[in-house]
């Protein structure tokens, strides 16, 4: 029997070359599939994915106050940030952050692909973590989503971010990165940052101003000392330098623009004694506005209201200057000064100077400090009985607060209406009024009594009743008493060579002031049980003269702001 022949099998690489187009067309078709599932899975998660709301962090707002003109006071939240509408952010200032970040902002997806896989790399790697690289995705990572480092969010930011690119115009993903990025100095979004580091609002921030701001937004935990770091603002420079380069290459800026353009001056940081000395004002408005709007001060802190006060910082910056020169007392005495000053027959407060360092003492001595009227009312003694409220019951008090005293006057200046003081002009919240005050004013002394006051007090014009035949006299009279010294009426009580208390009052048409000194010392207890009592004052520099200077200086500065 023949035995059946084997055939022999080919070599492998006979083999490989019969087979090697199936094999591609093979591995062709799996890698077709794997790319169809992935767009598939791709399209799928896009439409899955919903563009999140922002952190309620994100969304809270601070509320600022401003003085009289508008000038920067302070803020009270737990977040200093305020959102502008992006048309309230100059041209410039946006085309700087667009170079300093993103210069392919205006064009792109809303993501960048080399970003992505750079920072997936990372995450794999173990290496640090890399930045979201387009404004569209800093924006995703920092108000839509948590703050992980993971694969997972790195996908869900990017498919956030190209929904949000689809969905929303770059103007509003512009305006929502500008108004919650970081900018250091406790600064979230461009409007308190302008503040923060120049003392203006966003709206006018120059082209250098604004192009140091984006440069900011880099490294803002290091840039923030700019203007107290030599170092830090030294680099500073150099990056506002390549943005200003970056700006006038693409034709943000003219050459002209780019050549004038200076290394603007920042604010020092931290600030200093006279932004703490404002927070007694800042207490009084703040409590007022939240009475007004009937709202807790928590929920007007966080309530992104934007308060006009009717103080004038010019004022209290003048006062805090005269009065920052009287030293102490010795043996424990702790000397007071309050000076208050408004505007008769309206009740606006111009000026209310209660301590000279609220971290040490945030007891405010020109609303609630206690001075012995001694023969500070005396002017009053004989209309008294005669006046309406809410004056006959500040003339009933032993030891009026320096705003009452100041109040007081203030009436006789007006010729015998009290005006009700108060301290915020206008509330508003995104743009729209919603308070505004209304002067609470009432007769509580006829014209006789007003000019029995005012001639015992000798410390102002003598009023006289408004009418056609006295308008002109009243106008020279006034007229002549800008051009001479101011006379202040000065007294005090405890009697002898030693005060215990000092006051000094003036008035005219346009103010009313008050300057008191008072003086205590602990009687006992620790802490917050601490007792004091009231003290005599130092001699040395002598009060009255002192309470007199003060005054002096303060009504020579309120004079000089009147002219300008």
């Amino acid at each position: 029997m023949k035995r059946p022949r084997h055939r022999e099998r080919p070599p492998l690489r006979v083999r490989f070359r019969r087979t090697r187009g199936r094999l591609l067309r093979r591995l062709l078709y799996a890698f077709l599939t794997l790319i169809a599932a992935l767009c598939a899975a791709a399209v799928v998660a896009y439409h899955l994915t919903a563009v999140p709301e922002p952190h309620p962090e994100t969304v809270t707002q601070s509320t600022v106050f401003l003085d009289a003109n508008g000038a920067y006071l302070g803020r009270r939240g737990p977040v200093d940030r305020q959102d502008v509408p992006l048309s309230a952010v100059p041209r410039h200032v946006q085309d700087a952050v667009i170079a300093a970040e993103n210069r392919s902002f205006r064009t792109d997806t809303g993501i960048s692909p080399r970003a992505i896989t750079r920072a997936t790399l990372a995450t794999l790697t173990g290496g640090d973590p890399q930045g979201g690289s387009t404004i569209t995705q800093q924006y995703v990572k920092n108000a839509l989503l948590s703050p992980e480092h993971s694969l997972s969010r790195k996908a869900r930011e990017a498919l956030i971010a190209i929904k949000l690119d689809r969905t929303r115009s770059k103007d509003e993903i512009l305006e929502g990165y500008l108004n919650t990025v970081y900018f250091g100095r406790g600064a979230a979004g461009i409007q308190s940052a302008a503040r923060n580091y120049f003392g203006v609002d966003a709206k006018s921030l120059t082209v250098a101003q604004g192009a140091a701001l984006a440069s900011i937004v880099n490294i803002p935990s290091y840039y923030e000392k700019a203007g107290s770091d030599p170092k830090v603002t030294a680099k500073l420079q150099k990056r506002w330098e390549w943005v200003l380069d970056a700006m006038a290459a693409s034709g943000s800026i003219t050459v002209k623009q780019r050549v004038e353009a200076r290394f603007p001056a920042f604010r020092f940081y931290p600030p200093g004694e006279t932004d703490g000395q404002r927070q007694y004002l800042i207490d009084v408005a703040a409590k007022e506005a939240a009475d007004r709007l009937g709202i807790t001060e928590d929920q007007l802190a966080s309530g992104g209201y934007s308060v006009t006060t009717t103080f004038d910082l010019g004022l209290q910056d003048s006062a805090a200057q005269l009065v920052q020169d009287r030293p102490g007392g010795k043996g424990g005495v702790r000397v007071h000064t309050a000076v208050v000053g408004m505007v008769p027959g309206d009740g606006a407060v111009r000026l209310l100077y209660g301590g000279s360092d609220y971290a040490r003492q945030p007891f405010n001595d020109a609303v609630s400090g206690a001075v012995e009227a001694g023969t500070a009312l005396d002017p009053f003694r004989e209309v008294g009985p005669r006046a309406g409220e809410p004056l006959r019951g500040i003339l009933k008090t032993a030891a009026p607060t320096p705003l009452n005293l100041a109040s007081a006057y203030a009436t006789v200046a007006a010729d015998g209406r009290y005006a009700s003081p108060y301290t915020v002009a206008r509330i508003t919240r995104e743009g729209r009024t919603v308070y505004r005050a209304r002067p609470e004013v009432r007769r509580v002394l006829g014209e006789k009594e007003a000019l029995m006051a005012a001639a015992r007090s000798g410390a102002g014009p003598l009023p006289v009743a408004i009418s056609a035949d006295s308008a002109k006299t009243q106008a020279q009279t006034e007229a002549k008493a800008q051009t001479e010294a101011k006379v202040f009426a000065t007294d005090g009580a405890g009697g002898g060579i030693t005060r215990r208390t000092v006051w000094t009052t003036g008035y005219d048409r346009q103010l009313a002031l008050t300057v008191a000194l008072f003086a205590d010392r602990t009687a006992g207890g620790k802490g917050e049980k601490a007792t004091t009592v009231p003290a005599q004052l130092p001699n040395e520099p002598p009060p009255t003269e002192f309470a007199q200077t003060v005054a002096a200086g303060v009504w020579k500065a309120a004079i000089l702001g009147q002219r300008h």
